[in-house]
């Protein structure tokens, strides 16, 4: 009887817990969750492939940039708006770059500055035409995405790989992760290893999650995405608030076409064609509201780990048709959609 009360107690517990999370909170762990879920169902369904190190570090390898990306648009999702002209903009700054080493015989440094004037002049722009004029930020970043893809074809028009030796070295510099490594076929112990971009993309998300987490401006971002009139009797710098939501997203961007830069090593009006789209999905199942006022941080992180873990199982599974990850990834922007609307439902019942 003691035992059965006990049960009794510590499930009502468990659920009390649980509808006293926050939505943010709840978001992630759904989202945490769901990842794990996938990533173990791989090791086990699809062979022991997904269990080594590299894997999961490959992941991050390749998806540096759009954690970059992603970090910034949940940024702007929180405060309740959208930028679709991330894409463009990491884009426009990889041919640029690509174009000052190659033709200009530029330093690395330099490379830099004009990523970081590109990302910062974009945001400018889209901050205070949305900010302060008062305009939808998506006719505002649609603009921008058209803007940002036609400088890039302006810039250079044929797609070329960049031989600069600095920047070579750069790109191929890899770091290893100690205790992460694992023997191949032959039985010989390899290095688990990353590239610097990971690095700089982890960073980007600790720094934001205590942005959000600690300060008085991450704070007005959920306010102002939660409520603006409440914000605004808060004594909240709307205006302001929104455009620094944009601004961070385009220096975001900025540093994400060079992370991408890093990664690709060349340019090509074609680079991070749909990056917008996987950033605002990664952000999506990371637990980022459309409406505002909900996200998280390392919730986009593992929204985009979960986004490439589902490219990866199908990819396995056999199923090399494009159209197969797009309908996958429909299918989990649904799910999460619902969930989304399921925990609005018990926020208006609160």
């Amino acid at each position: 009887m003691a035992k059965t009360k006990s049960k009794s107690t510590n499930r009502t517990g468990f659920v009390a817990k649980m509808s006293n999370m926050t939505d943010t909170n709840l978001l992630l762990t759904i989202t945490v969750v769901v990842f794990f879920v996938m990533y173990v169902g791989a090791i086990i369904f699809l062979g022991e492939g997904f269990l080594k190190p590299q894997t999961f570090l490959n992941m991050l390898n390749s998806n540096a940039a759009l954690i970059i990306t992603a970090c910034g648009m949940s940024l702007v999702m929180i405060t309740g708006g959208i930028d679709i002209s991330v894409g463009g903009v990491v884009a426009l700054v990889s041919m640029s770059c690509a174009v000052y080493l190659d033709y200009n015989d530029g330093n690395i440094f330099g490379a830099i500055l004009i990523a970081l004037a590109i990302g910062l002049a974009f945001g400018l722009v889209q901050g205070f035409l949305v900010a302060y004029l008062d305009i939808q930020p998506f006719i505002v970043s649609l603009a921008g995405m058209f803007f940002a893809r036609g400088m890039t074809t302006i810039v250079n028009t044929k797609p070329f790989n960049v031989a600069h030796e600095a920047f070579v070295k750069l790109k191929d510099t890899r770091i290893v992760v100690p205790g992460l490594g694992s023997y191949n076929r032959l039985g010989k112990y390899v290095d688990a290893k990353i590239e610097v971009g990971v690095l700089v993309a982890l960073l980007i998300v600790i720094l934001l999650f205590c942005l959000l987490r600690w300060t008085k401006l991450g704070r007005a971002f959920y306010a102002v995405g939660g409520n603006m009139q409440s914000a605004l009797m808060l004594g909240i710098n709307v205006k302001q608030t929104k455009f620094l939501s944009h601004l961070i997203c385009g220096l975001l961007a900025g540093i994400g076409g060079f992370v991408y830069f890093m990664h690709v090593g060349s340019g090509s009006a074609s680079h991070a064609s749909g990056m917008e789209m996987n950033a605002i999905a990664s952000s999506i199942i990371g637990g980022t509201m459309l409406t505002g006022g909900v996200g998280n941080i390392v919730g986009t992180l593992f929204g985009v780990l979960s986004l490439t873990t589902i490219q990866n199982i199908v990819s396995s599974a056999g199923l090399d048709q494009a159209w197969w990850t797009g309908i996958t990834i429909a299918a989990m922007l649904c799910l999460f959609l619902v969930i989304q609307s399921v925990v609005m439902a018990r926020k208006k019942h609160k």
